[in-house]
């Protein structure tokens, strides 16, 4: 049974979320701020943490950045709630570590598919090959590790896979639609823009090797070895 802690303010939601989690046969584990949400984190280990934005005292961003530092947490994908929707809030929550951001009101289901979707990417594994190399660029999967010109380069969980798709599909255009759907595990028409910001945080990491990524105007992207 996988286990997902609801870092949540709210009670009435945070009990909403969990028994509808449970009912489709996940535990889940609640706290109501911050600080309780770290504790609960480094004691349980859960599979998933769905995490409020707007926290009293400790901001879920914050939260994350603790989460994603710490050795023991940094591998737990984390699912952002948040009651604001404007694309530099979800930027913002995918610079510290988030593996998806959705925007209250939700609904139930499409939490559900989201949940799914993330804790499908987070137990499947990437390749079959342990280490892969493209130009500059080298992937060793096994240990989730991505080295560029021999410099290691930390990638989130998402970023990771995202890198990793493109260059086992090297020279071959990916639409937003099947990278949303391959990478990402759902098709929400309206949120192929996570992909331009996953891509554009790529690029950054990757310095001179994210010219590599060539943007398809109109359709997608697409991986050229350098």
């Amino acid at each position: 049974m996988q286990t997902i802690l609801i870092i949540e303010d709210e009670r009435d939601l945070a009990e909403l979320l969990a028994f509808n989690l449970e009912m489709e046969g996940y535990r889940t584990v609640i706290a109501l701020n911050g600080t309780d949400g770290l504790e609960s984190a480094a004691r349980i280990l859960p599979d998933l943490v769905l995490l409020d934005l707007m926290l009293p005292g400790m901001l879920g961003t914050e939260v994350c950045k603790v989460l994603k530092k710490s050795p023991a947490t940094s591998r737990i994908p984390v699912i952002m709630l948040t009651a604001k929707g404007e694309e530099i809030d979800k930027v913002v929550g995918f610079e510290v570590g988030a593996e998806d951001y959705v925007v209250k009101p939700f609904s139930t289901r499409e939490l559900l598919l989201r949940v799914k979707a993330v804790l499908r990417r987070s137990a499947s594994e990437v390749t079959d090959s342990p280490v892969i190399k493209v130009g500059p660029i080298t992937i060793d999967t096994e240990r989730h590790l991505v080295a560029i010109n021999g410099i290691e380069v930390t990638f989130t969980t998402t970023e990771f896979n995202l890198l990793h798709t493109m260059v086992k599909r090297l020279g071959r255009v990916q639409s937003r639609d099947v990278l949303l759907r391959d990478v990402w595990g759902y098709n929400f028409v309206e949120d192929t823009r996570t992909v331009d910001t996953h891509v554009t945080r790529l690029r950054t990491k990757m310095g001179q090797a994210g010219d590599m990524i060539k943007t398809v105007r109109g359709f997608g992207y697409k991986m050229e070895a350098k």
